[in-house]
């Protein structure tokens, strides 16, 4: 008897080793509380509470150098509340909008992973949505004068208003565009509007691993490995790896060229691992760089925009082995309203704005209000470009030339307050910011511009 009860204890102990060698065994894997996850809003939704939203993961989230949760994964949340946006109200008032215009807090509840059924998830409620354009170090060039910049801005801004009326979607662009001209008009989120979320629960996944794939995370190469706290010998490692790394990371805490200072340090959590050519690991997930700010210039009156620059020179992994490095931006997700951009040494400020045609054109349709020709009506409603479509009937309602040009000047007005007296705008990259770096072993040097795209 007790032959037999061996007997079945082996080879039940075998059958459990087979199954765990063959394709499709599942491994338990734990996602931390505190992990980001970048959301983008798959279609537009309506302003409102309790407004169910549907979105996409933008980058994938890693675990043990593994990837979790892949990219493209559906998110379902909900608008929990709205919170009124009170400068962006003022700002509308002004220009004769009197939509009260509210910012979206939502909430995540639920992933689809890979297809399959809803799992549900604990997090953070985020208000901070924003359509994001993804920044890109461009190549050296050069200053140019003030007229020539002028210039530039004017055909860049052509391309730009061009675009509108040919590129996929103008419908709906146009529908917009007319709302924006009216007093009082629906509000909705945005397709494309992205939230960085973060994980206030852990989320277990079952995760199948092939092993005839080979390893996901195989020892760095070298005679030492960071992963285990060791020093590697850089010296074989292959050249390519040796030139430097392209690390993604997630800012830790937010930087702005209004409140930091050149001196501050703050640190960036590198969200995908790097693999050598041969597959080898090289930065595991989960290091940290740490960054040190070296230029920060506040905006000031007189449209003068922030500056920010800020370098990278420590690359601690997990186990606490630290690498020096020289690293500098090579990317980001930016707010596209903020108008960022990176230059080729990878410091970070607004984009230069065109501020002499927008105040000009507007004082010249101005004065169209005086014109003696007969088809007065005509002149006082392009003359009247100061309160939006409401400042347009008034000018043409009251068939006042000294309304109508009094209307088109106020608008003169706010442009030139707007792009000459009033204050620049400040670089700001928010907590979660998802950014690329290009860091070299120290000594080495490489410019964000010689950055692989």
């Amino acid at each position: 008897m007790v032959y037999f009860i061996a007997r079945f204890l082996a080879l039940l102990s075998a059958a459990v080793f087979l199954a765990g060698s063959f394709p499709g065994h599942a491994k338990t894997i734990e996602i931390p509380s505190g992990s980001p996850l970048s959301v983008e809003l798959l279609r537009h939704a309506p302003m409102r509470a309790g407004e169910p939203i549907e979105g996409r993961l933008l980058y994938p989230v890693f675990v043990e150098n593994r990837i979790a949760i892949p990219a493209g994964s559906i998110l379902h949340g909900r608008v929990i509340r709205l919170d009124p946006d009170r400068s962006r109200r003022i700002h509308s008032l002004l220009r004769g909008d009197f939509t009260p215009f509210d910012i979206p807090v939502v909430q995540f509840d639920q992933v689809v992973v890979e297809d399959g059924p809803p799992q549900a998830i604990v997090c953070d409620s985020v208000k901070d949505g924003m359509v994001i354009l993804r920044l890109s170090a461009p190549p050296v060039q050069k200053k140019g004068s003030f007229i020539g910049r002028q210039w530039s801005e004017a055909k860049r801004k052509v391309v730009e208003t061009t675009a509108l009326f040919t590129a996929p979607g103008r419908g709906d662009r146009l529908v917009q565009f007319v709302y924006g001209q009216l007093p009082y008009h629906p509000q909705r989120i945005e397709t494309g509007t992205t939230w960085t979320v973060e994980l206030a629960q852990p989320i277990h996944l079952q995760l199948t691993e092939d092993p005839s794939a080979g390893s996901a995370d195989p020892p760095l190469a070298g005679t030492k490995d960071p992963v285990t706290g060791q020093p590697a010998d850089l010296s074989k490692r292959p050249p390519k790896q040796v030139a430097g790394w392209q690390l993604r990371a997630y800012l830790q805490r937010s930087i702005s060229s209004a409140k930091d200072k050149p001196g501050d340090t703050f640190e960036a959590y590198v969200a995908e691992p790097v693999f050598n050519s041969d597959h080898a690991l090289e930065v595991p997930e989960g290091s940290l760089l740490v960054g040190e700010i070296t230029q920060a210039k506040p905006a000031r009156s007189f449209g003068r925009q922030g500056k920010l620059r800020f370098h990278f020179k420590e690359l601690r992994f997990p186990t606490g082995f630290s690498q020096p490095v020289e690293g500098s931006l090579a990317g980001a997700d930016s707010n596209k309203s903020a108008n960022l951009q990176i230059d080729p040494e990878g410091g970070v400020a607004p984009q230069a704005v065109n501020r002499v045609v927008a105040p000009l054109i507007l004082t010249f349709l101005a004065g169209r209000a005086f014109d003696t020709d007969e088809n007065r009506t005509f002149n006082h409603a392009v003359a009247s470009n100061g309160f939006g479509i409401l400042g347009r009937i008034v000018g043409m309602v009251v068939s006042s030339r000294n309304v109508a040009a009094g209307i088109g000047f106020y608008g003169a007005a706010l442009s030139f307050y707007d792009l000459w007296l009033a204050r620049g705008h400040n670089v700001v990259f928010a907590k979660e910011t998802r950014i690329e770096i290009t860091t070299t072993p120290r000594g080495s040097k490489l410019k964000a511009s010689d950055a692989p795209q």
